[in-house]
């Protein structure tokens, strides 16, 4: 019960971060560049506003370009962050304070700076943009990194990340629905339902403060899983951080993929508003398409983890793209049907929540692979391409946006009305040919080289909790790390784990266990399913699919306990653990209860294998039976050390 509050509070809190978190990243990639193209200057500043549009839109491109280079650094700092805290959570607050500050700011003509000294206003632009964007980033990689730290099951990877998608997607998306009543309300003059600087500014303040209580919310409410599995020997050196990443090739490949996607879609999203503003005449009416998406994203959201479990990740996102391909066409057709319009724009949104889970599950899961292939874990480093991607796709967006809205003449004081053939044609053109190109040939890249799934990643995590023993025990007994433990000299009793039938080890259809090279040992074909502490002992490593449980005696004897084979593939059904990591266990504690029949029935073999990692360094290993019945109360191993 209080695992499941633990987990069910973790959930929310992250889920509330996400809201707020996407807020600020809809009103920064979206409306910030409108306030800019349409609000920032009067129409009485003619070539002026213009001339000063494009170059705070260039200074933006540039900014974000640059700020490129910087995130996988930002990624690397915060895995080599230590705190009693976390390594994530500081950040996450830290730039989540600052970041929103910034935010407002920019939502202001710096004390008329724009114009009475534009050249100084440019200035203290890009300093602020940049401050914003890089505190921005250390909050952003450090919230997103968060998931694989929080459980290293896929499942319940898939659930908090679900969790987050429905936060973000109402933020994102409420956003939407609440960016022009507010700037109304807050307005002196209504400027033909457009609003003012005043009422722009109100409404960046509400957002920043919004995504700055969610940070706090975070900080308080999620906890990271302590585990083995996740410590580094030693740190990546920031001359590594380029070599770590581009060596992955799935991370590398998914990237690819995602910064097409990414780009393609923030085009067209980010020109919606324009669209209901210059093309339908009536701002207004873009709350109901936001109203619409908030319901409609939550639902999809919702749907992602039965969908990837009938269909597979795969191919959820590849008919998600032709839905979404669908979408863009109908939308283009549209002309001034608001019915039609939204009709679009919904087929449009619909799979976006979609492929984003989609794209984060599988970098997600690129740090085990990369892990496994490279022997060191970089979480914050791999999870940081992601919003280096979406920010790469909006650099892109607001370079497209400042570019279209002056070449189809939606700047300061025009409307629908004013709006030539030429410029609508403009404007549709960037707003959905572009992006389908850019959409189609990251589905190809995707078809063609993203092959890590849910399978592959069970098969890997599988490997990583088979060679935690070694790697606790380091290469020599003499020289232990912090970790590792000292073995004692003495003899010592190993209590039979699980009720049943002992058989030798290397009967067991495992060959990593039958050949011996992850320790000596033995098995037991169970007769229940309750699992007990074989010895006095402290719980060193946890596994999120609850199927095993490694411990160390407190004579520094390391064991690994694993119920079945292949039972990695159930992901955690059907297994109750009765312990944390780091938590001390007598001997016949209860460990782990299983439901037999739940095994039996996915097809998987139930019979429960204990090895002795560092039996290598002891003087006796005598298997006292290797037939027969035995009970949690028989001793079956005899060890001892000299």
């Amino acid at each position: 019960m209080e695992k499941t509050k633990q987990s069910i509070t973790s959930r929310l809190s992250y889920s509330f971060g996400a809201f707020g978190h996407d807020m600020f990243y809809a009103t920064l990639s979206t409306y910030f560049i409108m306030f800019v193209t349409s609000h920032l200057f009067d129409k009485d500043s003619g070539a002026t506003g213009s001339k000063m549009i494009g170059y705070i839109t260039l200074i933006i491109m540039i900014l974000r370009f640059v700020e490129l280079a910087i995130d996988p650094f930002i990624g690397n700092t915060i895995d080599n962050t230590t705190t009693r805290w976390g390594k994530f959570k500081p950040w996450v607050i830290l730039g989540g304070t600052i970041a929103s500050i910034a935010l407002v700011l920019l939502f202001t003509n710096l004390g008329g700076l724009n114009k009475s000294n534009p050249f100084l206003y440019l200035i203290i632009f890009a300093v602020l943009y940049i401050t914003m964007d890089i505190f921005y980033s250390f909050k952003d990689v450090g919230f997103w990194s968060m998931i694989p730290a929080l459980t290293f099951d896929s499942q319940e990877r898939e659930k908090t990340a679900t969790f987050a998608r429905v936060g973000s997607t109402v933020g994102a998306n409420i956003v939407g629905v609440v960016v022009m009543p507010l700037v109304l309300f807050f307005s002196i003059n209504n400027n033909n339902g457009e609003g003012d600087n005043r009422g722009w500014f109100a409404f960046a303040l509400i957002i920043g403060i919004i995504s700055w209580v969610s940070a706090i919310a975070v900080g308080l409410g999620t906890k990271e899983v302590d585990s083995d599995l996740r410590k580094n020997a030693e740190k990546t050196s920031i001359k590594d951080v380029f070599r770590v990443l581009t060596r992955n090739d799935q991370l590398m490949w998914m990237s690819l993929s995602y910064g097409f996607y990414s780009a393609g879609i923030q085009i067209t999203n980010a020109l919606e508003l324009y669209y209901f503003t210059f093309i339908l005449g009536h701002s207004s009416q873009f709350s109901i398409l936001a109203i619409i998406n908030t319901f409609v994203g939550v639902v999809a959201v919702m749907l992602f983890p039965p969908l990837a479990k009938k269909f597979n990740r795969r191919n959820v996102f590849f008919i998600s793209i032709a839905i979404l391909l669908v979408g863009i066409v109908v939308f283009m057709m549209a002309g001034k049907s608001l019915a039609l319009v939204l009709i679009g724009a919904e087929l449009f949104f619909i799979p976006q929540p979609l492929i984003f889970l989609v794209v984060l599950m599988t970098i997600t899961d690129s740090v085990e692979y990369g892990q496994l292939k490279f022997g060191h874990r970089d979480e914050s480093l791999t999870l940081s391409v992601r919003p280096l991607l979406d920010k790469l796709g909006g650099a892109v967006s607001n370079g497209v946006v400042g570019i279209t809205a002056v070449l189809a003449g939606m700047t300061s004081g025009a409307s629908a009305s004013s709006i030539t053939a030429h410029g609508s044609f403009i404007f549709k053109v960037m707003m959905f040919g572009v992006p389908m190109v850019l959409i189609l040939v990251a589905t190809l890249v995707f078809f063609k080289k993203v092959t890590l799934d849910e399978k592959q990643h069970a098969v890997i995590v599988d490997k990583l909790e088979k060679t935690w023993g070694k790697d606790v025990l380091g290469n020599s007994n003499d020289q232990k790390t912090d970790a590792a433990p000292l073995l004692k000299q003495g003899e010592f009793a190993y209590y039979a784990p699980i009720a049943g039938e002992i058989l030798p080890l290397n009967t067991v259809k495992d060959s990593s266990f039958a050949s011996g090279s992850m320790g000596k040992g033995f098995a037991i074909k169970p007769s229940d399913g309750r699992v007990y502490a074989p010895f006095d002992a402290t719980v060193r490593v946890t596994f999120s699919t609850r199927h095993a449980v490694g411990l160390v005696s407190d004579d520094g004897i390391v064991t690994l306990i694993h119920v079945g084979i292949g039972t990695v593939n159930m992901r955690g059904t059907g297994f109750i653990n009765y312990f944390d990591r780091g938590q001390h266990v007598k001997r016949g504690d209860l460990l782990i209860e299983f439901w037999d029949p739940a095994i039996i029935k996915a097809g998987f073999d139930d019979t429960v294998i204990s090895v002795i990692s560092n039996s290598d360094d002891l003087s006796e290993f005598e298997l006292l039976k290797d037939s027969g019945n035995t009970t949690k109360n028989d001793v079956v191993l005899k060890l001892s050390k000299k």
